[in-house]
């Protein structure tokens, strides 16, 4: 996609680095450690081990594609360049619908892991939610240089609680809690690893700022790469202490990183975990909130999207008319949850295909446009099938994005002009 007038170039390597890193560490730190454990026993450890490996090829298929066509389309763009104007505008519409529902789900997920640890109600969880979305639509408003400076300020937050989470655990390891090692048999590692394989997925949000890179070739490229390494390197660690420190079973694998951080402060680390959860996904949504806004700006200027979308703050040359977008859905889809419409469990199994697809879109696009690179398409092609032995399993969630083919479609027949 060709934007008709370029966003401010902003973003720095400290906030492309921080931006990647909120975007991939999400709530999974916080809930799929235990899950694993629980799956696995102390072989978990081995599929943690895979995936932190086989996360670096996912993250760069993205960041090679960012570097070489840096665009506010992101993977919408790729594909167009691929497979042309009709793929590119599916697959954007695909990464569209899922922000205004996963937001919510994250915003829902951290302010229920505070309000949990602190005993309030639903109540107050809400309105944690409401204001964790508001901060996430607010610093996107008034541009990605302080987006990526209150990015940089909440990752550094975030790695530093599970620094101390994980240095305070070494005294509560004990060699026992890694025996038996392969408690339920080697399929059990297979069965850990496809739950994992959510925890790293996130790094394609950051390809629609790529457009506002100082440096597409440094910001793409060494911003992923590094990112990768913090993520695997942290998310192994977390998962290290979980196993170690057998903070894990049947009741408490959903919580594991509160059973960790309390051992070692007492009651008072339950409220630091809640505060790690309320960071951990405020910067999950500051990233995809950046993402999709811009997102809805470059399909409203190919005319791929309702020209409102293509509003810009003429403060901040900021994507006005995609974050508005947003705040309404953000609203309707509370709305829904409040009045008990649809259920947290429901809403988080909606966005699951229509990530899935986007990826998959994004992994095809690099196997055909890194063809000068071995390693580009290697990567892609990795990646393309890891993302595609997944799909499979979002059972009925697939309907959404049936539902947004049948919206497309239905507006080609009837002839929608929205140039």
């Amino acid at each position: 996609m060709e934007n008709q007038v370029r966003m401010k170039a902003t973003i720095g390597l400290p906030q492309a680095v921080a931006l990647y890193i909120g975007a991939v560490l999400g709530s999974g730190v916080l809930l799929v450690p235990g899950l694993a454990a629980e799956i696995a026993g102390p072989a978990s450890l081995v599929a943690w081990g895979l995936m932190t490996l086989l996360i670096l090829p996912m993250a760069l298929s993205m960041g090679l594609l960012s570097a070489k066509f840096p665009n506010a389309g992101g993977v919408s763009h790729f594909v167009t360049k691929a497979f042309g104007p009709q793929a590119g505008t599916l697959v954007g519409w695909f990464f569209l619908m899922s922000v205004p529902i996963g937001a919510p789900v994250v915003a829902l997920t951290g302010a229920g892991y505070f309000s949990t640890a602190l005993g309030w109600g639903e109540t107050s969880r809400v309105l944690i939610a409401v204001l964790m979305l508001v901060i996430g639509v607010a610093t996107n408003w008034v541009g990605m240089k302080l987006a990526g400076q209150v990015q940089v300020a909440v990752v550094v937050s975030i790695l530093s609680v599970l620094i101390l989470a994980i240095i305070g655990s070494i005294p509560h390891i004990q060699s026992a809690n890694f025996t038996p090692f392969l408690p339920n048999g080697w399929i059990s590692v297979g069965q850990a690893a496809a739950i994992l394989f959510w925890c790293f997925i996130g790094w394609e949000a950051v390809s629609h700022l790529s457009e506002e890179f100082v440096d597409p070739q440094r910001e793409a490229i060494k911003g992923v790469t590094i990112a990768a390494a913090i993520v695997g390197v942290f998310y192994f660690l977390t998962a290290f202490a979980t196993v170690g420190t057998h903070s894990y079973g049947s009741v408490s694998s959903e919580a594991s990183l509160v059973l960790v951080i309390e051992r070692m402060l007492g009651a008072s680390g339950a409220v630091v975990a809640g505060l790690t959860g309320v960071f951990i996904c405020t910067a999950t949504i500051i990233a995809y909130v950046g993402a999709a806004s811009r997102l809805a700006y470059a399909l409203a200027v190919n005319g791929d999207a309702p020209k409102p979308l293509a509003a810009l703050s003429k403060t901040y040359q900021t994507p006005l008319g995609g974050l508005v977008f947003l705040t309404v859905c953000f609203g309707i889809v509370l709305l829904l949850y409040v009045t008990g419409t649809v259920s947290l469990s429901t809403l988080i199994q909606f966005p699951n295909a229509t990530f899935l697809l986007t990826y998959l879109g994004g992994c095809a696009a690099g196997i055909r446009l890194l063809k000068g690179s071995y390693l580009g398409v290697g990567i892609s092609w990795l990646s393309f099938l890891l993302t595609a032995c997944i799909f499979p399993f979002v059972g009925w969630a697939v309907l959404y994005p049936a539902v947004i083919v049948t919206g497309l479609w239905t507006a080609g027949k009837i002839n929608v002009k929205w140039r």
